[in-house]
Formats: C-alpha cells, structure tokens, sequence
C-alpha cells in the first residue's frame, strides 16, 4: 500500500514523540513491503511564530491532499497566561477539525497490566478494564455561536446538536461495538439538557440498526464516579463533546500516564491520529517524554487502512517493550530509557531484530543508546 501522511508535529515534545512514531512506520514499510510518504508542515504555536497563523493554508492544503495525517500537540505557556492574546495555538486545531470534516475522536482506554501500580487506582478495580470512547467532535459548545457584552460582564456559549450530527457518530460506536463486547453507554445530562434528551432520542432510534448489541444510559456526573470506581463496565462509551473531552482525559489516569494513549479523529474522507497528552513544554528536548501514545496513533493509522496485521506488530511492540521494563520515567521513575531509546526498541521489534535483551539498564542510559 502507499500512503501519502502529512506530519504535523506541533509544539512542546510534539516533533520527539512523532519522530518515534515514524520510526516505527519506516520499519512497518520495510517488513510489509508498504511506501509511505511523510511530508511535514507547522500547526499551532510554531506556525503563529513562522507565518502568524495557527492553521496556515498550506498547512491546511496538505492535510486535504492527503491520506492521513499523523499528529504531535500544540500549545505554549505564553499564551496560556495571556488571556488576551488574539490567536492561540489550539485554534489550528479546531479550525482543523472543521475544515477536514472530523466529527468522531475515538480513544481507547486499556491498562497494561504490567503496570497497573503506575495508576493511582487499585489493581483491583483495574483488571479487565478495556474501554473506548466515541466524542462527537464539531458540534456542541465549542462550536456553538459565543457573545460577551460590551462591558465584559456576562457572556454565553450555545449548546447545539442536529439529529445527523449524533446519528453519524452513533454508527461507529455501534458498528464498534459489534467488534467488541456489544455494548453502548450513552452519556449524557438529559435530565437537564434539551440537547441530552435529544441524543437520547436519536440513539434510542440508531440502536434498533444493531439489536445485537446492548445500550444504556447514564448521566455525565454518574459516569464521571464509575469511571474511577468501576471502570471495567464499560465497553464503548459514546457522548458529546464537552462532556467526551473531560471523561476521556479523567480515564487517562487509569493507564498510569496520559503518555500512552492514542487518539484518532475521523471524517468521511479524512483523518487524524495523535496521542492524546499536551505539549509538556517543560521537558522539551531532554529525551525523556513517553513516545507510547505517538507510536500507538500510527497502530490506529494502519487499522484505518485495513492493515492489521502491521497495527498488531506495533501493538505487540509496546506490550513486549512494556513486558521488558522499557518505559519512560513516568511510568518507572528509576528507568535509565528515554524516547529515543524506546523507539529504536521498537524498530528492532517490527523488523525481528534478535537484540532485544541488550536493553537493559545496565547498558542503557538516557540520551546514549549502543543500538547499530
């Protein structure tokens, strides 16, 4: 297969995560006699310094003559702390977002159980978690028409939902769902919320397109405490924007660190795939940022395109990497591995390299790696 992949790396750790992550899709081609075409452009912060916008249009006609887009993070400190500034990182995104057509982001959320001390959670309400989450993604109130009066004092966000909108994302958790162990969560707040009521009401009437698979309900604030309590009951969460974007990251800590989550945001014709943690600005350039959730993005990338079989080599990469204690200081605060080096374990295992052992941490320090 050729693909053509547009790399977005963005801001903060951004550029070293996805460097690991086409890594790992350079050695994907070589052992699946595949050709992908990376071409790199600036989003976010960096664009706004290189061009004074966050989304530049060449940027954005890269990712529209592409077939995907492989994605890093995007933000800076300085404009976090300046509410006044005019042009923020996070609107290249959203503009993105729009502009592709990319309404459903799909999260997966599933521990490794090799780790599970990492979490803050007990073990035992851990096992056998394995969830997604379907998040509509361009409606809602972020998208919703927004006013603040003339003195500052009051302003408002509109919530808005159209019934294609919540039918269009229902049928991937669905058709999901059937893959997996056939049941849907809504959330919601209807017993507040037109809107809620509303997604009730559609879902309710998708569901009869897939008897096989069960659906509940559930209020957001509900969900939010079974999320920590017993997260194992859940298998495809579906919800609204607002509400996708603050559980999903609330399940980040079930993993033990935001750092090995991916992401994918999908439209009918196009697609991004990120993990799913922020720039971490902090620890820039210093070789220690968990590259996990890049590498995992590009797994996704590769089911998108039907090609499983690459996306399972990936997938048993991190598990063996996990397995061997080869893991950034965020999950193993003693570990001497850093980004650079985890991403040459991972080549070595794509393309069955019989020097897996000698990551040991004997051999091994941050920022110096024996690999040739």
């Amino acid at each position: 297969m050729n693909l053509k992949i547009a790399v977005l790396s963005g801001d903060g750790i951004g550029p070293e995560v996805v460097m690991q992550a086409k890594k790992a899709l350079y050695a994907i081609s070589t052992a699946f006699d595949h050709e992908f075409i990376f071409e790199d452009a600036f989003i976010g912060a960096i664009a706004i310094e290189k061009s004074g916008k966050a989304l530049p249009t060449q940027t954005l006609n890269l990712c529209l003559n592409t077939d995907a887009i492989l994605f890093g993070a995007i933000g800076d400190p300085k404009y976090d702390n300046d509410p006044e500034a005019k042009i923020r990182p996070e609107q290249g995104l959203l503009q993105l977002r729009q502009e592709l057509g990319l309404y459903a982001n799909i999260r997966p959320i599933k521990p490794y159980k090799e780790i599970l001390e990492a979490s803050p959670l007990k073990r035992e309400l851990l096992e056998g978690t394995d969830l997604v989450f379907y998040r509509e993604l361009t409606g809602g109130l972020y998208f919703g028409e927004k006013t603040l009066n003339e003195e500052g004092t009051f302003a408002t966000d509109l919530c808005s939902y159209s019934k294609e909108e919540i039918v269009r994302i229902s049928r991937l958790a669905f058709a999901a769902a059937q893959k997996r162990r056939k049941k849907v969560t809504l959330v919601d707040k209807a017993n507040v919320l037109e809107t809620s009521r509303l997604w009730r009401k559609v879902v309710k009437e998708v569901s009869k397109e897939y008897p096989d698979v069960e659906l509940d309900f559930l209020l957001v604030d509900h969900a939010a405490r079974y999320l920590v309590m017993q997260p194992n009951r859940f298998d495809v969460i579906l919800t609204a924007n607002l509400f996708g974007d603050i559980l999903s990251d609330e399940a980040s800590v079930l993993t033990g660190s935001i750092g090995v989550l991916a992401s994918a945001s999908i439209g009918d014709k196009h697609a991004i795939f990120a993990p799913i943690h922020g720039t971490y600005s902090k620890v820039k350039g210093k070789n220690i940022a968990n590259p996990f959730g890049s590498i995992l993005s590009a797994a996704m990338m590769l089911e998108h395109f039907g090609l499983h079989k690459e996306a399972k080599k990936i997938y048993d990469g991190i598990e063996k990497a996990v397995q061997l204690k080869v893991v950034t200081q965020d999950l193993n605060p003693d570990s001497k591995f850093g980004t650079n080096e985890i991403g040459e374990f991972i080549i070595n295992f794509i393309l069955d390299r019989e020097d897996l052992l000698y990551f040991n941490n004997d051999n091994v320090n941050i920022g110096r790696s024996t690999i040739v």
